[in-house]
């Protein structure tokens, strides 16, 4: 019952349809003086629809400067699994790893996988484009959203997101699958943990021991987002300008990076592990302590930035996708997201 109450009394929680009606008001308005329904496809033209959906997320790593970027290679349906093992080894990735779709979101068949045997079932139960990368153990985990200017070498921060991963502290006494009970973030996950982890839940964590329930930091897995953004300053721009200055054609996006702490984070000591594109959310607003209206009013000042940086790259000729073209990927990456969940309903 607890469940289902907050699920629809707290902003976090909401079905993304419903959180989102304002969004989409924003957009439409912000179309509407655009005069064209696919205005921020041009805001990065180095990607595919300006990074709204379907875009391939090996492509936009290989814009990022390699310094900052984890080992990882993509790895094509269809291939041996003699071949996936050379392909891990020739890119120097080895386990544990994490595998996730070249297309997806919000953590979307994003998985852990510590033997080969798990990448095996898990690439050839869903036959699409995977990047696997090694999995990065630094303890720190935050989303940067940034955006610059096309006339000219403006560049902002304008969220940053701390990320407190799931975890459970134990009495001695209770189950994992108990402990998270009695935590409203946790019972949210107890349905997928008791069908990928059932001897996890029914395991007894000495008291005060703190058991990491999951790695990976994504709000739809559990992750607390935590608003950073009053750290924000110079020095942190600083750090970010030069990675964004050597991505052309990239003026709004999203870093979701890890570093071993917030001063190697100031110092530039960090490590990307993927970038998104002018769909990109400022991951901030997800921080429980958010009121409403400070939610609404940032999503507002993201899509005005967005609309900003469009209208400048049109005055320079640069235009946004053709409705048509616009139309038609929309189409294509629906197609691909249906291909996913029969492959995943299949295996289940």
């Amino acid at each position: 019952m607890q469940n289902t109450w907050s699920k629809w009394t707290t902003w976090e929680y909401l079905p993304a349809w419903a959180a989102n009606l304002p969004v989409y008001g924003m957009y439409a308005w912000f179309a509407l003086r655009a005069r064209h329904p696919f205005f921020f496809s041009n805001v990065n033209p180095a990607i595919p629809l300006g990074g709204a959906l379907g875009e391939s997320k090996s492509d936009i790593l290989n814009l990022i400067s390699g310094q900052y970027l984890p080992r990882w290679v993509l790895l094509e349906p269809g291939l041996s699994r003699g071949t996936m093992l050379q392909k891990l080894e020739a890119a120097g990735v080895h386990f544990p790893l994490i595998a996730k779709p070249d297309v997806g979101e919000r953590g979307f068949l994003i998985k852990k996988l510590v033997a080969a045997t798990d990448l095996y079932e898990h690439l050839e139960a869903h036959p699409v484009p995977f990047i696997i990368q090694e999995f990065i153990t630094l303890p720190v985990e935050a989303s940067v959203l940034f955006h610059g200017h096309p006339d000219g070498p403006a560049f902002d921060i304008s969220s940053l997101c701390l990320k407190d991963f799931l975890s459970v502290t134990g009495d001695g006494k209770s189950t994992v699958g108990e402990l998270m009970e009695k935590e409203v973030r946790a019972q949210f996950q107890i349905e997928r943990f008791e069908k990928e982890q059932p001897e996890v839940m029914r395991s007894v964590p000495a008291e005060g021991e703190s058991l990491l329930l999951e790695p990976i930091g994504n709000h739809a897995r559990g992750t607390k987002f935590i608003n950073g953004n009053h750290l924000i300053d110079q020095t942190l721009r600083d750090v970010f300008q030069p990675v964004w200055e050597n991505m052309e054609g990239v003026y709004f996006g999203r870093f979701d990076l890890k570093c071993a702490s917030l001063d190697a984070l100031w110092r530039g000591e960090f490590t990307v592990m993927e970038m998104n594109g002018v769909f990109s959310e400022p991951a901030h607003v997800y921080d429980p302590a958010n009121s409403i209206g400070g939610i609404y009013r940032d999503y507002y000042h993201h899509w005005k930035s967005m609309y900003h940086i469009s209208r400048a790259q049109s005055k320079k000729g640069v235009k946004p996708t053709g409705i048509r073209e616009g139309v038609a990927f929309f189409m294509q990456y629906f197609r691909y997201k249906k291909q996913l969940n029969h492959a995943l309903n299949t295996a289940e």
